[in-house]
């Protein structure tokens, strides 16, 4: 098998910063970890949030702590940094090579899919932000590794788009209608995604919106890891 890992994000029309952060890292017994941080409000200041709690979990699971762990660790950092007033959603997505399944760990009222070929699953189980309280517990899902899985995870931004218009964001429809037609790339999905989301807020999002997509595939080609990052920048 192969797993592909997508992202596309941008920030709250006329703020220059995001206040949400993503980071991958490889795990020291074998596969990755994504993980989604999105910092309360937006702009610098939600962004020097996000990095904190994104860097806390990096830097515990490249030691090998268990993403729950992780999880609650950086819960507690924000919490005593930030004296319980500050909020932060968290997601980690880890690919366990060890145990052949996929790890989502969530701290996020906006739910996360799974789709399996065309039958879509929204986990939308009850899940509290970080930093508010001292041993706030994520919620986990463990996914079995097949060919034809994908799971997409994102910030409140995307479901949230369009309701000024009164026209919300469908995440599963627009899910259904990609799968249905044909075998997308996860960056085709993200991206598709995130453009819809722009659009249903006239192109000026109301939050900072970031999308990831994992998908597994029989796997093809050669042995070579490769990883691709755009980022469009301004220089003033």
């Amino acid at each position: 098998m192969e797993i592909q890992i997508a992202a596309a994000k941008t920030n709250k029309y006329a703020v220059t910063e995001s206040g949400d952060t993503l980071e991958v890292v490889e795990r020291p017994n074998g596969g990755l970890s994504v993980v989604l941080a999105d910092g309360q409000t937006s702009g610098r200041g939600a962004k020097a949030v996000s990095m904190m709690v994104v860097r806390k979990v990096i830097g515990l699971l490249a030691e090998g702590v268990r993403d729950g762990a992780a999880a609650r660790a950086a819960s507690d950092l924000l919490y005593t940094e930030k004296k319980g007033k500050v909020t932060s959603t968290l997601n980690i997505v880890s690919v366990d090579l060890h145990t052949g399944t996929v790890v989502i760990t969530r701290n996020n009222s906006a739910p996360f899919y799974i789709a399996r070929r065309e039958e879509i699953d929204c986990i939308d189980s009850e899940s509290n932000s970080i930093g508010t309280a001292r041993n706030t517990r994520p919620v986990i899902s463990e996914i079995p590794l097949e060919p034809g899985l994908v799971i997409v995870i994102f910030t409140d931004g995307l479901i949230h788009a369009g309701e000024r218009a009164g026209r919300p964001m469908d995440v599963c429809t627009s899910l259904q209608a990609m799968l249905e037609e044909q075998e997308p790339a996860p960056q085709a999905i993200a991206d598709a995604l995130l453009a819809e989301a722009v659009n249903l807020d006239d192109g000026r999002p109301g939050d900072d919106i970031s999308v990831v997509v994992l998908k597994v595939l029989e796997r093809t080609g050669d042995d070579v890891r490769r990883m691709m990052v755009r980022l469009p920048i301004s220089i003033d």
